[in-house]
């Protein structure tokens, strides 16, 4: 057997080994670009046309996954409700989302007086620095309230559900740090 160095000549033993690239077979190109094409082929010679069930909405009330509470789950979502964990994770979300408009409306009443021709008066600043002590309250406040919530939903939840609590302080402080007084 003879021995050729690769490394010297022009001919690389990949070249020699490859074939031609074969219709309907991955060849080498990204799996994505592949897959599409195999797809948008078998459309065009209509093996999608008729299939059973086409034009109807998709069947997604068994859930395989609920086990011995599927029959609960069921009732529940029928008449508009969801189990008291997802409630929770919603409540605990919404909750968040509002103070976090209110906090997002004190600042924007901040710009709007910095913004005027005229300086605001000095019982403006008054009662808008009032009305930023109580927004920091109420948010800490409202924080804190969040935090238990947190807290007893990674009680009553499998761990993929679980949430970190707000780290209180922290959120208190950025937000006093944004919005100073007048």
């Amino acid at each position: 057997m003879d021995f050729k160095d690769w490394r010297k000549t022009t001919d690389k033993p990949e070249e020699e080994g490859r074939q031609r690239a074969v219709p309907g077979k991955y060849s080498g190109r990204r799996f994505e670009d592949f897959v599409g094409q195999q797809i948008r082929e078998a459309m065009e010679r209509g093996e999608f046309d008729n299939l059973p069930g086409a034009g109807k909405p998709l069947r997604l009330d068994e859930d395989v996954y609920a086990g011995d509470r599927a029959l609960a789950y069921h009732l529940l979502k029928s008449n508009g409700y969801a189990p008291n964990e997802i409630e929770l994770a919603k409540e605990i979300r919404v909750e968040y989302e509002r103070a976090g408009e209110r906090l997002a409306g004190v600042r924007r009443q901040r710009q709007t007086l910095l913004s005027r021709r005229v300086p605001p008066f000095a019982s403006e600043k008054r009662a808008f620095n009032a009305a930023l002590a109580k927004a920091a309250a109420d948010y800490e406040k409202t924080l804190r309230d969040l935090n238990r919530k947190i807290l007893t939903l990674n009680l009553t939840t499998p761990a993929p559900f679980h949430r970190s609590p707000f780290d209180v302080e922290k959120l208190v402080r950025e937000f006093r740090e944004s919005c100073q007084p007048l």
